[in-house]
């Protein structure tokens, strides 16, 4: 198995672009909901906002660059092509960092981050705080390659990342996820991999057992299990469908522009801390820069099928390593430390924030560059 590192240059044919606009401009439009909020999904004349926005006034090209700038690079890991950013510090010192995203999130995510984190002092920051970054795209998702065969859950992607590390050259290194992000760094943390010195994560998969829930609860704790209630009831049909019918949802997602921006926009809007608006939180050209990377690969099927891959497994699990924890006021479900120290034995940090939700490092560039430093002050 060849383990080259080659360099990527994304160029999207400017006839791919056309297509995205001749799709926008005959699009078939459903009949407005009948509620006056989002409770029925994306509404009608919020969509078409965001859809006359991208066609008119979005410019795909200036990301291109961006991400061109940075430093992309893919490598054949397990069978698969893997995309990937590789963004090194000035500083010598400096700590590799494995930042992994979500659904439905993307290396976008980390835009606002990646500056402060490899260059604190460009920042106002200090050199003892930089880190190396290091942002793949999971299979299925951006430029990475789609898994051809079933396998590629969580624990398999926890080892490619592995093997990239080592394959990067990095012999301590630390790492860090949210949503998806949070399993396959959850997942290295069981692995324990000697060069890992400790995870990060702002969605730490820890959920109370029945000895939790017979006690006398927080307040705290009460206001996470009523969020975990509302996502279950009201908030969790994309993964019932994701995890058990990926194939037919990737049909309209894969064709229809409109279909693919509403899938995510929901999320956009249900998930940030926002009130009433995602636009209070993030821009739409943030938003359409994170949508383009479904759209632009045809990844509605291929990052749908992670669900059906590993949806199902998520629980509990026990972690020896160095673990540092966010809780952002916003987030989907938010552990108490109680609850997470009964399979956490190494707790480094942990702290509660007062705002932010669901896509830390998108949403609260700098609180969330500053529990990266907090935290992983601690292993250096």
């Amino acid at each position: 198995m060849s383990d080259t590192i080659t360099p990527y240059t994304l160029s999207v044919p400017q006839t791919e672009l056309d297509d995205l606009n001749r799709r926008l401009d005959q699009a078939r439009w459903p009949e407005q909901e009948t509620v006056g909020d989002w409770t029925q999904g994306s509404p009608l004349a919020k969509v078409r906002a965001l859809c006359d926005h991208w066609r008119h006034n979005y410019d795909w090209r200036r990301i291109e660059t961006r991400l061109n700038q940075l430093g992309q690079f893919k490598t054949r890991i397990d069978g698969l092509d893997i995309h990937f950013l590789h963004v090194r510090s000035p500083h010598p010192n400096a700590m590799p960092l494995l930042v992994t995203h979500g659904w439905p999130g993307s290396v976008m995510e980390f835009m606002k981050v990646i500056g402060p984190l490899t260059d604190p002092v460009a920042y106002g920051g200090s050199a003892n705080d930089a880190f190396h970054v290091i942002a793949p795209s999971l299979p299925g998702y951006g430029f990475s390659g789609k898994p051809r065969e079933t396998g590629w859950g969580v624990p398999r992607i926890a080892m490619a990342w592995i093997t990239l590390m080592e394959r990067l050259g990095y012999d301590r290194w630390v790492a860090q996820g949210g949503d998806w992000g949070a399993g396959v760094t959850t997942a290295i943390g069981v692995i324990n991999p000697a060069p890992c010195a400790a995870i990060h994560v702002n969605m730490p998969l820890v959920f109370p057992g029945p000895d939790d829930l017979s006690g006398e609860l927080t307040e705290f704790e009460k206001a996470s299990l009523a969020s975990m209630e509302h996502y279950q009831s009201k908030d969790s049909g994309y993964s019932k469908q994701q995890s058990t019918r990926p194939q037919s949802l990737g049909y309209g997602l894969v064709d229809s522009p409109v279909g693919q921006a509403a899938w995510i926009y929901e999320k956009m809007w249900a998930w940030t801390d926002n009130e009433g608006n995602p636009e209070e939180v993030l821009t739409l050209d943030e938003m359409l820069d994170n949508i383009m990377m479904y759209w632009l690969p045809a990844t509605g099927a291929s990052s749908a099928r992670l669900y059906w891959e590993s949806f199902g497994s998520f629980g509990s699990t026990k972690l020896e390593i160095p673990v540092g924890v966010s809780i952002y006021p916003k987030e989907i479900f938010r552990a108490s430390r109680r609850w997470a120290e009964k399979v956490m034995s190494n707790i480094i940090h942990w702290n509660v924030l007062d705002k932010g939700g669901h896509f830390a490092a998108w949403e609260q560039p700098e609180l969330y560059v500053k529990e990266i430093r907090d935290c992983f002050r601690q292993v250096r």
